[in-house]
């Protein structure tokens, strides 16, 4: 073989990897989403055997920095959910021009490019919806770490387009607006600002939020997680349940709290005893995975398919 061509064969392993998708059954597709802030690669899982036609549910999932959307599906394992349980999983992929670590520029509002980056999302989100039949009254969102704020900021600014979102080791909203203050709120060291009040009595303005944080997070404080989950729940007038205990199998423990207004749930907070700053449940062998953690994705899941009958 030719010197050049086994270099070039070999420059082009990461690609090739890169492009191939994770271990499991389904279609891996790939797509390009433009806006504001420039360009934006996704891919979208399809579980198989899906129907001419047929109208599925899709989770949006935001990974967290120094991952992409192949990292991030195999650390999660939702595409393992989603054909169990037959739905669309929508990966948008954060540019390492935009950020060289893979972060998503959630913090970044004073200069606007956050909401750019929450458009090509939104951007992400609609052409899944036109080519590949998901169900606009069935979305969800799910992140974690900066994946989780972004989660958060997309919500507040298209709350109707979602019925449930997930934050896993993320910081609310209001918390940061630059990057020098969202270091100051990973250490749980700044206040959170207030939500808008849901207006009315009877709908809230924000869909459901779930929170999974863990106990022994120490690259973002789980004081944000607390945060997070009460001013989801300030904003509607929803009071905290008096919180139960929950293990199942051998997998870390959790303190689970519902916060509820009028019997419905408005934001439920699951701290997991152990967890550093890992996907929960995660698989083996991957980063910022536990797997010895209750499975957050099947968590994410159930919460926002709950949701999908509920009216606002």
């Amino acid at each position: 073989m030719h010197a050049g061509t086994h270099s070039m064969k070999e420059a082009l392993k990461p690609v090739q990897a890169k492009g191939r998708a994770p271990a499991g059954t389904g279609d891996w597709l790939a797509g390009i989403a433009m806006g504001p802030a420039g360009v934006r690669q996704f891919r979208l899982f399809r579980p198989p055997g899906v129907t001419f036609g047929e109208r599925l549910p899709l989770m949006v999932m935001l990974h967290g920095c120094h991952q992409d959307a192949k990292t991030f599906a195999a650390s999660t394992r939702m595409n393992v959910v989603a054909a169990r349980e037959r739905f669309l999983v929508l990966y948008p992929e954060q540019d390492r021009l935009s950020n060289p670590q893979g972060c998503w520029n959630w913090f970044d509002t004073k200069s606007g490019r956050a909401h750019h980056e929450v458009t090509l999302i939104m951007r992400a989100l609609d052409l899944a919806c036109t080519l590949y039949s998901a169900d606009r009254e069935r979305i969800g969102i799910v992140g974690l770490s900066a994946g989780a704020s972004m989660a958060a900021l997309v919500v507040t600014r298209h709350p109707e387009r979602f019925k449930a979102v997930t934050m896993h080791s993320g910081i609310p909203p209001g918390t940061a607006s630059s990057p020098l203050s969202a270091v100051g709120a990973m250490h749980g060291r700044r206040a959170t600002k207030p939500l808008p009040a849901s207006p009315g009595t009877t709908s809230l303005a924000w869909p459901p939020l779930l929170v999974i944080h863990g106990d022994s997070d120490a690259v973002v404080a789980p004081s944000n997680g607390r945060a997070a989950a009460q001013v989801w729940a300030n904003a509607a007038g929803a009071v905290p349940g008096s919180g139960r205990n929950v293990q199942r199998g051998n997998r870390h423990p959790m303190r689970v709290i519902d916060f509820k207004r009028q019997g419905a749930t408005v934001a439920t907070l699951v701290e997991v005893e152990c967890l550093a700053h890992a996907w929960s449940g995660g698989a083996a062998n991957q980063h910022f995975s536990d797997r010895k953690g209750p499975d957050a994705s099947r968590m994410a899941w159930a919460f926002t398919a709950k949701q999908f009958g509920r009216q606002r």
